[in-house]
């Protein structure tokens, strides 16, 4: 069995719909939940996908080869990966609101700002 992995993706067709069609998506933006289950992100991404050939393409050849094409898409990968981001985004945003204003160093500098406030040093 040959490697058809593409750019860390499952293969080349997912990279390129996840690329050309969800680039920037949300889980909202798909399902109108903020944190759906994987199952229901997944169908939700195959039923968007779906739609926008459907609805900008006319009926002929080149709609049944981008019809085709989407069949290879692994839409279990695509669901992860945006729900990971999502979670990764929040996590990140989570780290640095607990971050203090004022940092100081071994001998009482505050190192975030150029004048010492720290009453105890």
């Amino acid at each position: 069995m040959t490697d058809k992995t593409y750019n860390g993706w499952t293969n080349y067709e997912t990279w390129r719909v996840n690329l050309e069609i969800f680039d920037g998506m949300t889980a909202a933006d798909l399902t109108g939940r903020r944190v759906p289950c994987v199952s229901e992100l997944k169908d939700a991404l195959r039923d968007y996908a779906l739609d926008v050939i459907e609805t900008s393409s006319p009926e002929g050849l080149a709609r049944d080869y981008a019809l085709a094409f989407l069949d290879a898409v692994d839409w279990w990968s695509i669901a992860n990966h945006i729900l990971a981001d999502e979670l990764r985004d929040e996590l990140a945003a989570d780290d640095t609101a607990d971050e203090p204003d004022e940092t100081y160093d071994a001998w009482g500098v505050n190192t975030k700002n150029t004048f010492n406030t720290n009453p105890g040093a």
